[in-house]
């Protein structure tokens, strides 16, 4: 859209938007000149396939090609795109096109203002930032991710309730799984059947490759999904999540297949779930990530486990699976109402068993939403 234009007012830092027709996200649009103007970065370019979702409601994968939403403090938009990803809709920017014989960064060239700052995404290729570097038409390049990725921490309205959509789903996926996992089948087999429940459930695939681990490969957080079968009396570990609307969910719960768990076993599995319970207690906003981290990991540790807890209690998530921030002990930020992040503590012994217990939350202002409902109780399939 040609005529599209976005004020800035710098005394009192509110921005007018004028639009014409069909426009982008225009509160997050209005969200990240606020925050150009506070960071004194009067232009930037937006190259990660998922801020660009989220800014304008269009979901492309370039692949090695470059994409560029171009967002200007003067209102001066545009969107540089691959004549190979058409676009039918409206999206309420003025797209530049360009082909495969043709260099993108002369289109970006032409259209950044001269001996100004300009912001650019942490992801954008090597070959396509020098090369724009090597032109000396802007001031200096700052990192600009940081101000979409903080806004993309707080979800709105409208992403909550498909991130809820998303986990529900999610629950419907696992608890259809577990109707059918048994010994005699391979981890890959699951994972191959997960893509069909998937499917039959409403997302558009894996958020993830899914971690499907029977013992003792559960005692690797990280498991690559093999050929190893499930036995009776294994425990299995089983990380999962799908997309729904381009948002991603997360869960990992952690089953006995056949048979009650060993003592030490049970024991090592309660402490998880306690851990993952403590920490969830004591969400609300204002609390810091790192004092979630230090309920589950305090109660893991002082029930002489702590060095079998490898990894942080937690990470972002929206958009991107692993969306900026995360719950560990050096995050000292404050959680804001809005966010939603993974609760996720685990124990893991080699050669033995490994246990991990993972939620999402939503954060409210005087506590939190847990979007997961599957039973974290002791559960023998």
């Amino acid at each position: 859209m040609d005529n599209m234009k976005i004020l800035s007012y710098h005394k009192d830092k509110k921005v007018k938007v004028i639009y014409g027709g069909v426009h982008m996200k225009d509160s997050r649009i209005r969200n990240v000149l606020i925050k150009m103007e506070e960071n004194k970065i009067p232009q930037l370019i937006v190259t990660s396939a998922e801020s660009i979702f989220y800014l304008t409601g269009k979901m492309i994968h370039p692949g090695e090609r470059l994409i560029a939403l171009y967002l200007d403090s003067k209102g001066n938009h545009k969107f540089i795109v691959n004549k190979l990803f058409p676009i039918n809709e409206d999206l309420g920017v003025e797209i530049v096109w360009y082909d495969d014989v043709e260099n993108p960064i002369d289109r970006l060239a032409n259209l950044v203002r001269k001996g100004e700052v300009l912001g650019v995404d942490k992801n954008l290729p090597a070959h396509f930032l020098i090369d724009l570097m090597g032109r000396n038409v802007v001031k200096a390049f700052v990192n600009s991710s940081p101000i979409i990725d903080t806004l993309r921490m707080i979800k709105d309205d409208e992403e909550i309730q498909i991130m809820k959509e998303s986990s529900r789903i999610n629950d419907a996926v696992m608890l259809k799984l577990w109707e059918n996992l048994k010994a005699g089948f391979s981890e890959k087999y699951y994972a191959n059947l997960l893509a069909e429940i998937y499917e039959e459930e409403g997302a558009s695939g894996f958020s993830f490759s899914p971690i499907i681990a029977t013992s003792p490969n559960g005692a690797d957080p990280h498991h690559g999904t093999g050929k190893d079968k499930i036995k009776f009396g294994d425990s299995v570990v089983l990380d999962i999540g799908g997309k729904y609307k381009n948002y991603c969910s997360d869960m990992t719960r952690t089953v006995f297949i056949g048979k009650e768990p060993s003592k030490e076993h049970a024991e090592v599995y309660n402490i998880v779930k306690s851990a993952n319970e403590k920490a969830i207690s004591i969400i609300k906003e204002g609390i810091k990530f790192s004092d979630i981290d230090k309920a589950a990991r305090n109660l893991i540790t002082e029930a002489g486990y702590g060095e079998y807890f490898t990894h942080r209690t937690g990470h972002s998530i929206g958009i991107e699976c692993h969306d900026f921030g995360n719950v560990s002990s050096v995050n000292d930020d404050e959680v804001k109402a809005g966010m939603i992040f993974s609760v996720e503590p685990g124990i893991y012994l080699k050669d033995n068993i490994g246990v991990r217990i993972e939620d999402l939350v939503l954060v409210t202002k005087d506590g939190c939403e847990v979007l997961n409902s599957v039973t974290k109780e002791i559960t023998v399939l």
